[in-house]
């Protein structure tokens, strides 16, 4: 089966590293990523653009809009990514720098980071954001549920913000990385009931194999269960990994056990060609 992972990161944030060390046990590298994806028969991933300052480190307020993957000069031929947006340079320079950006062709979407900038889905900061996405045709990514930083605030990464969003701009596609966990209920309510909006099942655990398997045992997973059959959306649901937080193929393994095979097609390839149709061209040899 081929697999698009629509949610991996690629850049030079010194968080990514440590978790790849020590927790995920990934090769964090060009050649890291292009075995991994191989291996797992990736014939496209989405990475998610960030980047930070030496000054402040990722929840940065000091990088670029629009931020991209830096961690290393040249990225794999297979891997694309979203423009991230730091709310707080969004001036006129900035947006015109945006917009330049959504014009090359690796750039196949945008992505907020809600919860590590403390602005709801809803504010104004972001309309232009929303004007942009309507004009190219492209889906905006909202970071929703548990931030990876102790300086997130988590108020502002709850999933019932993007309600308001949705239905204010209806021909725009949004998809909610990590299904709003842990406010995966809320989550699938908005997927339920918004048509312009999606979810990744990405980053719903930080760990190696043992920690993707164990996961399944017990209670843990309930929450994310309920909500998955509250839904009923599972054509609205697309495969990602967080990568480097974890390993992708184990992930993969993960993913399955939670979704009926019936909608495995669905979830790991067709629905990421319907929320990112910029992807098209990249797979034509796949």
């Amino acid at each position: 089966m081929k697999i698009i992972d629509a949610h991996i990161h690629y850049s030079n944030i010194d968080t990514f590293k440590d978790t790849a060390k020590n927790l995920s046990f990934v090769d964090y590298s060009f050649e890291g990523i292009k075995e991994e994806m191989e291996n797992a028969n990736i014939v496209l991933a989405i990475g998610m653009g960030v980047t930070e300052t030496p000054e402040m480190g990722f929840p940065d307020y000091h990088t670029q809009t629009p931020m991209g993957l830096d961690l290393t000069a040249s990225l794999p031929e297979n891997i694309v990514y979203c423009a991230g947006i730091n709310p707080y340079d969004m001036d006129k320079s900035a947006i015109k720098r945006l917009e330049k950006e959504l014009q090359k062709p690796h750039v196949v979407g945008m992505k907020i980071y809600l919860g590590y900038y403390p602005f709801y889905a809803y504010d104004d900061v972001y309309e232009p954001v929303y004007q942009l996405a309507e004009k190219y045709h492209l889906p905006v990514v909202f970071h929703t549920g548990d931030t990876y930083s102790e300086r997130g605030l988590l108020k502002y990464s709850h999933p019932l913000a993007i309600d308001e969003v949705a239905v204010k701009h209806r021909k725009v596609k949004f998809m909610m990385a990590h299904f709003g966990d842990p406010w995966t209920l809320t989550g699938a309510e908005i997927i339920y009931k918004n048509s312009n909006v999606y979810a990744d099942l990405s980053g719903l655990i930080v760990g190696a194999k043992k920690e993707l398997e164990e996961a399944h045992e017990g209670i843990f997973l309930d929450h994310l269960r309920h909500a998955l059959v509250f839904s009923h959306s599972y054509d609205k649901l697309l495969f990602g990994t967080d990568w480097p937080l974890a390993p992708i193929g184990p992930y993969i393994e993960f993913i399955k056990k939670l979704i009926p095979e019936a909608y495995h097609k669905d979830v790991f390839y067709r629905t990421a060609l319907k929320v990112f149709p910029k992807i098209k061209p990249f797979l034509k040899e796949a």
